[in-house]
């Protein structure tokens, strides 16, 4: 009896994918289907509202899965089971442009459409905190350097980095590892921090895990709430989410530099980063709305100057940047392998 309900189960659990991302390349599809990055979800889902509510197409369906995660759903190939775009907070790995080439995926279309930053954020009654990537590291990293060797981080307390910093526990809620969030802190802060300092050999991106960084999955509103609840806590995260909850919550300065809008688009922010967004070209004309749904993206209602996407938190890039990404999706000009970092 349990045996025929656990084949029972599956077969549901397998009914529902297949319905919910249609039934493989058989016929056309009437709505887009995007998943990914939880940084880039808040702006493709007021995209995706306003599509649905200003054309003749459904609203789109998107899923928060993590940047690592859409982009293996992406890959798994052309057929209209697959997602039609993958959101990322990262460029797209190597690896994962050969697993596309691998299965099929080989006309993909790579969008840079804004700027974020990481921002290490707190309870909003705290005195306020600034760190330097080098004190970030050693908060997170799984091993230090000690007496000339690399030990099991043994910092539970902030002081214990720095006696000028509070005597207040280490508690840091961040992006799981199939995050593209979690990618680009491992480069800007880690890599950073630690390529230049003594007792490291290169760059260690390598975060503790013995529960003082705790990865909290892909709802970064439930970072937020767990920092209203504990006053020592800190949370990773997109500044988007910083800017829609500044009455919950406050940065950490980094470097003695607070992320904002011109912090992060002068670079001066030493903790900011490119937003993606990877479109299916075998899908155009094969699901309705594709094409149009990227040109509303692109347009100037919503990343330009004083676009839409600027109010939920989107950094805007230059003029010239973004017209180039438009004469790009134009031409539909194919990502390749060079053009990976």
């Amino acid at each position: 009896m349990k045996r025929t309900m656990k084949r029972l189960a599956a077969a549901v659990a397998a009914a529902t994918i297949l319905l919910a991302f249609g039934a493989g390349n058989v016929q056309a599809r009437d709505q887009i289907r995007i998943v990914g990055s939880s940084t880039v979800y808040p702006f493709a889902s007021y995209v995706c509202e306003e599509f649905g509510a200003t054309t003749q197409y459904p609203t789109p369906v998107i899923e928060s899965t993590g940047s690592g995660g859409g982009l293996k759903l992406f890959s798994e190939g052309v057929s209209l089971g697959t997602p039609d775009i993958s959101n990322a907070s990262r460029q797209m790995k190597l690896s994962e442009y050969e697993r596309c080439m691998e299965n099929g995926v080989e006309r993909i279309h790579e969008v840079v459409f804004g700027y974020d930053g990481i921002s290490l954020c707190e309870n909003k009654a705290n005195p306020g905190l600034n760190l330097s990537l080098k004190e970030l590291a050693l908060a997170v990293a799984a091993k230090v350097p000690q007496n000339g060797k690399l030990v099991k981080n043994p910092y539970e307390y902030w002081d214990q980095i720095d006696s000028d910093l509070p005597h207040r526990e280490i508690l840091i809620y961040g992006p799981p590892t199939t995050s593209g969030t979690r990618d680009a802190f491992e480069d800007l802060v880690m890599e950073t921090a630690t390529k230049e300092m003594a007792g490291y050999d290169g760059a260690y991106t390598n975060i503790r895990q013995d529960g003082l960084y705790v990865p909290s999955g892909e709802n970064d509103n439930l970072i937020v709430q767990r920092l209203n609840k504990n006053k020592d806590a800190m949370g990773i995260f997109g500044y988007s989410y910083l800017d829609n909850n500044r009455g919950k919550i406050q940065p950490v300065t980094i470097d003695g530099v607070e992320p904002t809008t011109e912090s992060i688009s002068s670079g001066k922010y030493p903790v900011a980063r490119d937003l993606y967004f990877y479109v299916k070209l075998d899908h155009l004309g094969k699901v309705s709305g594709l094409k149009e749904y990227v040109d509303l993206f692109l347009s100037r209602k919503m990343i330009g100057d004083r676009g839409y996407l600027k109010r939920q938190g989107l950094i805007p890039m230059p003029k010239k940047m973004r017209e180039q990404e438009r004469k790009e999706w134009k031409n539909r000009e194919l990502l390749q392998k060079s053009d990976l970092k």
